[in-house]
């Protein structure tokens, strides 16, 4: 995602690391593993710490949080990310450099999110 975020193409993050765009796909996909240097390679590519891929990881009791929950479609989520609004938040939110306070926007919108449901 954070690839897409910013613009970047498979083909121009697949030559910044001397790979394929094929070969970028399948990290993505998870076809393929990624082993530490060539994430690290990644992370400075895509301008993130190593840390950014592992947010939201499965916890000590192996349920998953954040960025490794099963999202209800991956066509959703990329429907809204094209939205104008879905751009202008992503834009946004990544623009903020704090960990602590990303983590409290999402935070923040999961419990309105939840308190909409409770409602309808």
């Amino acid at each position: 995602m954070r690839r897409m975020f910013i613009g970047m193409s498979q083909e121009k993050l697949g030559e910044s690391l001397g790979l394929t765009f094929q070969q970028v796909q399948k990290y993505e996909k998870g076809t393929n593993r990624i082993g530490a240097s060539r994430l690290q390679q990644i992370a400075k590519v895509l301008g993130v710490p190593v840390e950014f891929f592992f947010d939201g990881a499965p916890t000590a009791d192996g349920v998953p949080s954040g960025g490794f929950a099963e999202a209800p479609s991956s066509s959703y989520v990329s429907d809204f990310l094209s939205t104008n609004e879905g751009v202008q938040l992503t834009k946004a939110f990544i623009r903020i450099k704090d960990a602590k306070v990303r983590r409290r926007i999402v935070d923040l919108v999961v419990a309105l999110a939840d308190l909409e449901g409770e409602e309808g």
